[in-house]
């Protein structure tokens, strides 16, 4: 069963939960039943969009929650030329959640809920240690609050035995059930 074209999978998280991991297995299994699919990931997104630059201005709560409807605008304008649009970002702001919903036909939220600790541990990008070090601010699930989505329609609790592969056929399970239902 292929994925209904102008669907919106977005797929949120704090920095280091397997976002990009996620996508990116869900991008390729898409492309291998020949669909047209663009991943869009906010770590990218933020340098087109000219917010790349780490400073405290682009880094604050209102900057952010901008920069993700931004996001939620662009995935509407490419999903309506009939593409599967797949996007990896933290955008936990429950405005953004609203107005996809509301906005974007084919929604489907995943939420990626991994404990700090384990972020922590990952921490790729080193954004933990350094702010644990006092070297930046503004990181959000620290010290800027986060609004954990409360109608996902996927919550993935985190479970060190789940593989990507493993946690791309259950969202595809997901997936498909929730469009069974429409």
């Amino acid at each position: 069963m292929k994925i209904r074209n102008n669907s919106v999978i977005w797929i949120t998280g704090l920095s280091g939960a397997g976002k990009s991991s996620l996508a990116t297995e869900v991008v390729r299994r898409i492309r291998a039943q020949s669909q047209m699919v663009i991943m869009l990931d906010g770590d990218e997104l933020r340098d087109v969009f000219g917010a790349g630059k780490r400073s405290s201005g682009n880094y604050c709560r209102e900057q952010r929650l901008a920069l993700a409807m931004q996001y939620a605008h662009l995935c509407g304008v490419i999903s309506k030329q009939d593409v599967v649009v797949v996007i990896a970002t933290i955008s936990l702001f429950k405005e953004v959640h609203a107005w996809n919903r509301k906005n974007l036909p084919g929604y489907f939220e995943v939420y990626l809920k991994v404990p700090m600790d384990e972020l922590k541990r990952r921490d790729p990008k080193n954004i933990y240690s350094r702010f644990d070090d006092g070297e930046i601010t503004n990181v959000a699930g620290l010290d800027i609050a986060i609004d954990e989505p409360e109608l996902a329609d996927w919550t993935v609790k985190f479970n060190s035995d789940r593989t990507v592969d493993v946690l791309a056929d259950e969202l595809f399970e997901n997936l498909y059930m929730k469009k069974e239902v429409r």
